[in-house]
């Protein structure tokens, strides 16, 4: 018997250790993507596989009257913030743009994700001529409460900008949105791609014509939340590109030119666009051979060597584990977004046996897939606590989310209401872990002692987000396409 148990216990970690140091690809691909169920809002359809979600905020738009449901919650809120749903909503387009071949059975519920964003956007960007509506929920009021998007008591304001009170930065980034999901759809269902393409040039057309950043138009309303620190350039610059891509039109590559691409960059994330409108334009220089980029590749390429670990150039720091580490809240999001850039900068450039120089170190494409695959596998496991920061993936993940909907029982469990203040001190300040498994969820990752706490209520580590799981759906399908079945 005595025997028998030692081989067990060598089994197990011999299988631990396999499945550590070779991440399942596909398993996390899929689950990096059903995640997107448990953030949806509006009608939920019968394909809901997150079971312990219901239909909620179907009411969303009325203050305006106005239908602005559906759509998603930005993270562990009941909140819509059109800003960075709309980013989530370029970054997974994108991913599935550069790497739907490699998707296989996921190819279908990665546009089924997209779409659920992209359809409230069209209800935002469609429904009063002049306005475009940019969010729904009162932060401040939602953020006082911990209770179930179910049970929502809290005020449903709507929010918008127009001529009068211009949003260059959210207008850019929904037009960015709709022009890369345009192209998802042009094979699949050419009459809504049009749609969603034609939709996008009038969204950026206000957004060059009406200059202004959202932030100062409605202040409390987004700020400190997703305020646009980086101003609404960079938004314009992203936006074009995507326009570009989707239309081939001169006029985005002349308000391209007229933009300059002047401004250097260290960092990826849904407040600051330039080093993604970088590699994404580089692509018509690597691919196609197209000199009127290049200055576009230069600047990705300053961008790679700001953040690879052995350039003379870096400005980023690693944890002693291998994480690279921006900055303290919700890190993970930067991982995930630069990882994607690497990823995507890789394939151009291998496609095209580029290499480059960052003073004397050369780099190649493998030099930015290693380190991209190093972030990747850092996230699913192969870390100095052996912990995966995908929830649901793995022996040993996160189990006590900041997330309202995941931390307390579901309707199904619990039928009576549970009030604004309801859900704290039984549920939210509890030890227990959440019932409800947000499968998928990318947290906001470990600290820069590659340390992590698992507790509710410590949000900047333990919060997921739209965007941190969007950027890393690309870099999944890569290695999952890449690595043997």
């Amino acid at each position: 018997m005595m025997r028998k148990g030692v081989w067990w216990c060598v089994w197990l970690l011999l299988w631990l250790s396999n499945a550590e140091a070779n991440p399942n690809y596909r398993d996390a691909l899929a689950k990096s993507i059903l995640f997107f169920q448990g953030q949806r809002s509006g009608s939920l359809p019968t394909t809901q596989q997150l079971a312990w979600r219901s239909t909620s905020a179907l009411n969303d738009g009325r203050l305006a009257n106005v239908d602005l449901s559906g759509g998603y919650y930005d993270a562990g809120d009941n909140v819509k913030f059109n800003f960075p749903m709309a980013f989530t909503t370029t970054m997974l387009s994108w991913n599935t743009l550069e790497y739907g071949k490699k998707m296989g059975p996921q190819l279908p519920p990665a546009r089924a994700a997209i779409r659920w964003a992209t359809d409230y956007l069209l209800k935002c960007s469609r429904a009063t001529p002049g306005k475009l509506y940019v969010g729904v929920g009162d932060p401040n009021k939602d953020h006082s409460c911990w209770e179930r998007p179910e049970d929502m008591d809290t005020p449903r304001s709507v929010y918008s900008v127009s001529p009068a009170n211009p949003g260059s930065d959210v207008a850019g980034e929904t037009a960015a949105a709709l022009a890369a999901a345009s192209m998802v759809f042009r094979k699949v269902d050419p009459n809504y791609s049009k749609l969603l393409l034609s939709t996008a040039k009038k969204v950026m057309q206000f957004a060059i014509q009406y200059r202004g950043a959202y932030s100062d138009s409605l202040g409390s309303a987004v700020c400190p939340f997703y305020c646009s620190y980086s101003g609404y350039k960079d938004e314009l610059v992203w936006g074009a590109a995507w326009l570009l891509r989707a239309t081939n039109d001169a006029y985005y590559f002349n308000f391209l030119k007229s933009m300059g691409a002047t401004d250097s960059t260290d960092i990826f994330s849904w407040d600051n666009k330039f080093a993604g409108a970088y590699v994404l334009l580089s692509r018509r220089a690597l691919l196609n051979k197209d000199k009127n980029f290049d200055q576009f590749k230069q600047q990705a390429e300053q961008f790679m060597c700001r953040i690879l670990p052995n350039s003379p150039s870096s400005s980023t720091q690693y944890t002693q584990g291998g994480l690279m580490y921006k900055l303290p809240a919700s890190n993970l999001q930067y991982v995930t977004a630069i990882t994607s850039l690497l990823t995507t900068y890789s394939k151009y450039m291998s496609a095209t046996k580029q290499t480059f120089n960052c003073g004397n170190l050369l780099v190649t494409s493998s030099t930015l897939r290693n380190l991209a695959k190093k972030q990747v596998d850092y996230i699913l496991g192969v870390n100095p606590l052996k912990m995966s920061y995908m929830v649901g993936y793995g022996p040993y993940y996160p189990k006590r989310i900041h997330h309202r909907g995941s931390s307390l029982p579901s309707l199904g469990r619990h039928p009576q209401a549970i009030g604004c203040e309801g859900g704290f001190q039984p549920f939210y300040y509890s030890a227990t872990p959440n019932p409800n498994i947000l499968v998928g969820a990318v947290v906001g990752g470990p600290n820069q002692n590659d340390g992590y706490s698992d507790d509710r209520t410590d949000y900047s580590h333990s919060e997921p987000a739209t965007y941190i799981n969007a950027a890393i759906v690309g870099p999944l399908a890569y290695f999952a396409g890449s690595s043997k079945p």
